[in-house]
């Protein structure tokens, strides 16, 4: 599971949730993850990574496997991540549709057609229809994505050798969502192009906005997560991919209605799963200095204050994942005269509250910047208010997610 920490300072509240589930007997990595975009936002480093998870599973005592993340990286930021990382995102999604040569689409086709036709995949209950102009048509909109994926790939292994890191593959950030069809020879041309990728995030019907739960058919989104689950086992069988290859949910930040549907088809399937969040651990930081009054209210209350003035140039470069009615958030009048528990409970996503503005959490979701710009009035209150985030921190991660993606029956 994938837990981003914006400001590095809740790692070992966050590690002390994978700590309470392993307690019951469930085992799941924790992935610190952090992007390109995001350590420019708040002026860090990638090393800065390294060192929060370093000293929480010290800290802890943490034994068990743990990773840290370049998030959505691409050729042209990777080298800043070498050196700390050992999990790398290679975000290909901007080359999809772009084309590839003719002579590489035919090889394609003739390798794979022999596919073509009426295909029964193990856990899927009807065939696959499959014609070559299919084929074709999905190596011409993904193929030269692919064959990023597979330059990127070859630019890490020269740094760090073969083996010694986690790839995954996300094509999530486009428009459309993959078809169980594209994600089997989007995997075909990943085998194809000698990556051994051992997580993809395609993109799934419905919405995943930052922060907030999932908006479509969770029926659909059902048979499509599992549809997809079983086209990965096939497609690692049949390509040669590494057997511990999985499924990943991107923004899968408290996407609750779906969490039920998710874990149902990896038992079904015994398969594994990665679940990346990021974003809310930074959220329960504003809810616990909110809950702790005082200066720390003072500062979640200019948070939002800024955060309202700054809307569009906040909102600009997250525009295609959040929903905000700017008519349903409170006026900074309102705000201001709230107390702590009003500002929590207006914040924290507890869908059975009346209190519960998704449109207000999703603005503060993506006002980070105007925290990082606090600079040490923030991150000394960070280490003033730590008991009270701490808790936060470490419910949300547990109660909220893991618990509900792995653990509830």
């Amino acid at each position: 599971m994938g837990i981003g920490d914006r400001f590095a300072h809740q790692g070992k509240a966050q590690l002390a949730a994978f700590v309470k589930a392993k307690s019951l007997g469930v085992d799941v990595a924790p992935i610190w993850n952090k992007s390109n975009r995001e350590h420019l936002i708040v002026h860090s480093e990638p090393g800065s990574v390294r060192v929060e998870a370093d000293a929480a599973t010290k800290s802890l005592d943490w034994k068990s496997p743990y990773f840290v993340d370049a998030d959505h990286i691409g050729i042209k930021t990777v080298d800043g991540f070498l050196a700390a990382s050992d999990f790398f995102t290679l975000d290909v999604a901007d080359f999809i549709n772009k084309p590839s040569d003719e002579l590489n689409i035919k090889s394609f086709v003739t390798d794979q057609k022999k596919l073509a036709g009426s295909l029964s995949i193990p856990g899927i209950d009807r065939s696959l229809d499959i014609t070559e102009a299919r084929i074709e048509a999905i190596a011409r909109k993904y193929l030269y994505a692919v064959q990023e994926a597979g330059r990127i790939y070859k630019h890490i292994v020269a740094a760090k050798g073969q083996g010694n890191f986690i790839t995954e593959v996300s094509m999530d950030e486009t428009d459309q969502p993959q078809t169980p069809i594209d994600l089997l020879f989007i995997l075909a041309a990943l085998a194809r192009e000698s990556v051994p990728v051992q997580t993809i995030a395609p993109k799934f019907t419905g919405r995943f906005n930052k922060g907030v739960d999932y908006v479509g058919d969770v029926g659909k989104f059902e048979t499509e997560f599992s549809d997809d689950l079983a086209v990965i086992a096939y497609a690692g069988k049949t390509f040669g991919l590494p057997s511990e290859l999985k499924l990943s949910v991107h923004s899968g930040s408290d996407k609750f209605s779906i969490y039920p549907a998710i874990r149902r088809s990896i038992r079904k399937y015994n398969a594994g799963l990665h679940i990346k969040t990021a974003g809310t651990t930074w959220l329960e930081e504003l809810i616990g200095l909110a809950s702790a009054g005082g200066d720390g209210l003072k500062i979640a209350v200019d948070v939002y204050t800024q955060a309202l003035s700054r809307f569009d140039e906040l909102c600009g470069p997250y525009a295609s994942v959040i929903d905000i009615d700017k008519l349903k958030l409170p006026s900074v009048e309102q705000v201001k005269s709230w107390s702590g528990d009003q500002y929590a409970a207006a914040l924290r996503h507890d869908q059975s509250s009346s209190q519960y503005n998704p449109h207000f959490r999703q603005l503060l979701h993506v006002g980070y910047k105007v925290a990082a710009q606090m600079e040490s009035r923030f991150t000394d209150a960070l280490k003033r208010f730590e008991t009270v985030i701490a808790k936060n921190v470490t419910e949300n991660t547990f109660d909220r997610h893991l618990k509900r993606i792995f653990i509830d029956a």
